[in-house]
């Protein structure tokens, strides 16, 4: 299976204007806690209504944001493609999904970094096995939101901690 890395928002369902919280400062003009909508979201649909502006409204930090295709994963693979506007008895699973869903693309993105490093085969190979795991045919809503602090997260922060040695010289 290959998971897109990159955020695609036309996919998601609008889940980091819902369940990240902003702090009021350099990167965003107003605070806002996880689990309320940004006020900036489009009454209808996903989109955000400043788009095209939100740098000179204040929201450098929505610019710059990644979710490295969290996002999609969940909509798309979780939940089948429906919206916590549709059903707001989605709320709460959907932002535990992606909770959940960005950190394993997190490790997936530095998995896929150290597949470039001149790995022994032990580690190629270790690295691989890692990657399958986070990317299985079919993925358990509960495995995700569990993902966070689990056995498989501590394995992999491990295996990436011991990587030190090929990119230190």
């Amino acid at each position: 299976m290959t998971v897109s890395l990159t955020e695609d928002c036309a996919s998601c369902a609008a889940l980091c204007c819902l369940a990240l919280a902003f702090d009021r400062g350099e990167s965003f003009a107003i605070d806002k806690p996880a689990g309320v909508p940004c006020p900036n979201l489009s009454p209808v649909g996903h989109g955000c209504s400043i788009h095209d502006r939100l740098h000179r409204e204040g929201f450098s930090g929505c610019v710059r944001y990644s979710c490295t295709g969290a996002g999609q994963r969940v909509v798309q693979e979780l939940f089948a493609g429906r919206s916590w506007r549709d059903d707001p008895a989605l709320v709460a699973p959907m932002m535990q999904a992606f909770r959940g869903m960005r950190a394993m693309q997190e490790r997936l993105v530095i998995l896929t970094a150290a597949k470039n490093l001149k790995l022994s085969e032990v580690d190629a190979a270790r690295c691989e096995a890692l990657m399958s795991q986070l990317m299985p045919g079919e993925i358990d809503r509960q495995e995700v939101a569990d993902f966070p602090g689990s056995a498989l997260q501590s394995e992999i922060d491990t295996f990436v901690s011991g990587l030190r040695s090929y990119v230190t010289g």
